[in-house]
């Protein structure tokens, strides 16, 4: 820093670039950066739900820069700007042919709010204009630099702001300020030209010889009273005149107390290069690029209490109030104190509102200026109409600033192609999606075992479905099951009965007893594919199926080599008689067994059936159901029962023409047919299915074969046994 750079401490200074050290080292300022109340505008625009805006700003580098900021800013928060028009800073000819242009685009906007930046007065003008009362009314957001300029002494043409929302500085108090202009008179500075025409324009009257407040016109002027020169300040109680309301003043005030304490620190400072005689008189002419370094380390407490220091950028912290102006019919202004924002607070307390004291405003306070003729309303001349000012206004709703009106929950916004985001489409969420909230880009999936309720708004539970005991599905197939496996049990008394009979000695009685044993189990075990599935009823149902079902089939396969083997032995010198005992017949049953026994111990080692839940099969349903695993080792039982089922077809075929009066080997083709039959319809059945279904496929396959070996090969003898017993005799065989 060069010996020749000056310090400067700003009291009303804006600009966001005046922060930049590099460039302005020795700024400082006592007025917040305009970044600050940027975002003060964007977060009381998402605090009131105002997501599309307006920005009116004064034609000029710095309204061109606030524009852009202003833009970021509110893109942050969600929101979009429809339009930003630019005023021409002078009021001109090509001013007006300017204005015209804008108020012609204006009134095919949408945005409900718009904020207002200027920087000189030429904005607050050119939106008193009676035009801008013409348009359906924009409640105003303004900046601090707009407030600067609205002087609230416009009177009526101050109704285009009513209900104007302004971020101005935080107020404060100046300790004798107050008693001081309540001291002057009129003579303190009657010779200064402009404080005469302020005079005049603060007490509503005129001096003599001096020329009134320049809005005014000469008629108005001579129906004024003159100034007695006896008015003081004391009694204007309104605080739009700044009397009491002291924000730039405080500001100013702050920066000399700022240099103060900064020179009377370097004047105690144990500096070398600053030494002060026992005299009083300084030694060395103080340096001006040295007060810098004190500036930036200042920090002392005001007279108001306040904690003052300069941050790094030089700044202060940005503390606003926001302040309602309400613009009365009659042309007085009232300002109120709604809200603050500061930027020191936590993160999502900076913004302060108190939404009871507002006063909003509608385009019927104009209409209501101008009157009304039957029941439509006409704009007149001011002048010639009378209004009364309702209390009313104050229960005025929150004017609504939107693009596009809320998704309600159910709902989810679409963009628009070639619109800001803030314009969108509400779609209602897919069938299997659901939205809680308003405004949700996407809708959400429900869990697996939920899904989304008739308004798609929340998640309920699915209805859990499997074939249970109490429906009537599972009522009928648990009555079937039972009722057969009672009328297997009837045929083997039957048969135990008359076990003495040629019938039932027949083809190995033994066997037969076997077999109705599993035709009864067979029968049973499709109890295990009904009721809630746990995890050890999925891994019995189809081990036991697979194992009785082998055993059933192995018995058939047994009876008919049986039945082979016993005519091959009558003849002359076989020796096939050996193969006819008990153990043999057994061990046909059993080693077949073995092996399905193997391929399920398989299975249920390697990769079990388990408890699984099936939500897209049905919608709203929560379909409970055995995995099988491993899909592989369940059609190798499958495959490998049909294997010996075709292999007891084959062999009872070929015996079916024995010469034999109780030959079963014809009954047995029949049963094999049946039964092969029912297993290869079941394949594509089963596919086709799922959830309680494809377990109802699978009961009735184990039901219809099951009933079929017991009809087809015992049923015959039954009905000889009981009907025709005189047939039932040793003579009548062969």
């Amino acid at each position: 820093m060069s010996n020749g750079e000056k310090e400067n401490i700003s009291f009303g200074a804006l600009d966001p670039a005046l922060s930049d050290k590099v460039r302005f080292p020795s700024f400082y300022r006592t007025f917040p950066n305009e970044l600050s109340h940027y975002e003060g505008i964007a977060q009381l625009l998402q605090y009131f739900g105002w997501s599309w805006v307006g920005i009116l700003a004064t034609d000029d580098e710095n309204g061109v820069k606030a524009v852009q900021r202003l833009k970021v800013a509110i893109a942050q928060h969600g929101g979009c700007v429809e339009f930003s028009y630019m005023f021409p800073i002078e009021i001109t000819e090509m001013g007006h042919i300017a204005l015209n242009r804008i108020l012609n685009d204006f009134g095919k906007t949408t945005a409900q709010v718009m904020i207002c930046y200027s920087t000189g007065t030429s904005l607050v003008h050119y939106l008193m204009r009676r035009e801008w009362l013409l348009f359906p009314h924009k409640t105003c957001i303004a900046s601090v630099s707009f407030s600067f300029f609205a002087d609230f002494s416009y009177g009526m043409n101050l109704r285009v702001f009513n209900g104007t929302l302004f971020f101005s500085i935080k107020k404060r108090e100046i300790f004798g300020l107050l008693d001081f202009l309540h001291s002057l008179r009129l003579s303190s500075f009657s010779e200064i030209e402009d404080l005469s025409d302020l005079w005049q324009e603060i007490f509503d009257c005129r001096l003599m010889g001096k020329t009134k407040w320049k809005l005014l016109n000469s008629d108005y002027m001579l129906q004024l009273k003159i100034c007695s020169g006896n008015e003081t300040l004391k009694s204007l109680t309104s605080p739009e005149y700044g009397v009491s309301d002291f924000r730039i003043s405080y500001s100013m005030y702050t920066a000399v107390y700022a240099l103060a304490h900064s020179l009377h620190n370097i004047l105690f400072s144990d500096s070398r290069s600053a030494t002060v005689s026992t005299s009083g008189h300084q030694h060395e002419k103080m340096k001006p690029w040295k007060l810098n370094r004190f500036l930036r380390k200042i920090h002392f407490m005001t007279p108001s209490g306040d904690d003052f220091t300069f941050d790094d950028a030089g700044d202060v912290p940005g503390l606003y109030d926001i302040v309602n102006l309400v613009v009365y019919p009659n042309g007085t202004t009232k300002e109120t104190h709604v809200g603050s924002f500061d930027t020191t607070a936590t993160a999502g307390h900076e913004l302060v509102i108190n939404q009871s004291s507002i006063i909003w405003h509608s385009m019927e306070d104009n209409l209501n200026q101008f009157g009304t003729v039957g029941t439509k309303r006409t704009i007149m001349h001011q002048e010639s109409v009378t209004v009364e000012y309702k209390l009313g206004l104050k229960l005025r709703m929150i004017p609504r600033s939107v693009c596009s009106e809320s998704c309600h929950p159910g709902y989810r916004k679409a963009p628009i192609e070639g619109k800001p985001s803030c314009c969108f489409l509400c779609v209602p969420c897919a069938e299997e999606e659901f939205s809680n909230s308003t405004d949700m880009e996407n809708c959400l999936k429900c869990p697996d075992d939920q899904w989304p309720n008739h308004m798609k708004t929340g998640c309920i539970q699915k209805d859990v479905v499997y074939l249970s005991y109490s429906d009537s599905l599972g009522v009928s197939l648990v009555s079937v099951s039972i009722g057969c496996s009672i009328i297997t049990a009837g045929v083997l008394g039957i048969f135990l009965r008359h076990r003495d009979t040629p019938i039932v000695k027949a083809n190995n009685q033994n066997i037969s007893y076997t077999l109705l044993v599993f035709l009864m189990l067979a029968f049973l075990c499709s109890l295990l594919f009904i009721g809630h599935p746990t995890p050890l009823t999925c891994m019995i149902q189809q081990a036991a199926f697979g194992i009785i079902f082998t055993v059933a089939v192995s018995c058939v396969l047994a009876k008919t080599i049986t039945v082979v083997i016993a005519f091959r032995a009558i003849k002359p010198g076989s020796r096939l008689n050996r193969w006819l005992g008990y153990r043999v017949s057994a061990s046909m049953i059993l080693l077949p067994t073995m092996g399905e026994v193997v391929i399920c111990l398989t299975w249920l080692l390697t990769s079990p059936p388990h408890p699984d839940m099936d939500t897209q099969f049905e919608m709203g349903k929560l379909i409970l159901q055995c995995a099988m695993g491993s899909v592989t080792a369940f059609y190798s039982v499958i495959g490998y029962m049909g294997l010996l089922a075709i292999l007891s077809f084959i062999v009872s075929f070929l015996a079916r023409n024995l010469p034999d009066r109780f030959n079963e080997a014809k009954l047995i083709t029949f049963s094999m047919l049946v039964f092969c039959s029912v297993w290869i319809s079941f394949i594509p059945a089963y596919l086709s299915t799922k959830g309680r279904y494809m377990v109802t496929v699978e009961i009735f396959a184990i039901l219809a074969s099951s009933a079929g070996l017991l009809g087809c090969i015992f049923f015959p003898k039954c009905y000889i046994i009981i009907l025709k017993p005189d047939v039932n005799k040793k003579e009548y065989r062969g």
